[in-house]
């Protein structure tokens, strides 16, 4: 189910996040408590865009076993996992 450019309230990123794998779960929660205020408005968006993707997708890209086509996209997953890795 897409996620609205409405949604973008906290409860609704949350429900989001939770992935069928947990190793997206790790990923995803700690970024949207710590980080998802300071994004600016392309940013929210694109991670919006990262949460209507495919989790066996996230998680290779996640892995670096592949990249996303999507330029933005790949720059997300790569923030969100830097930044956890913190």
């Amino acid at each position: 189910m897409p996620i609205s450019k409405t949604a973008l309230d906290k409860p609704r990123l949350r429900w989001a996040c939770r992935r069928g794998m947990l190793e997206l779960d790790v990923l995803f929660s700690p970024f949207v408590e710590e980080v998802w205020d300071e994004l600016n408005d392309i940013d929210k968006g694109t991670f919006e865009r990262l949460l209507e993707c495919d989790d066996p997708d996230l998680f290779a890209w996640a892995m670096g076993h592949q990249k996303s086509d999507d330029p933005a996209l790949q720059a997300m997953m790569m923030f969100i996992v830097n930044r956890v890795k913190v």
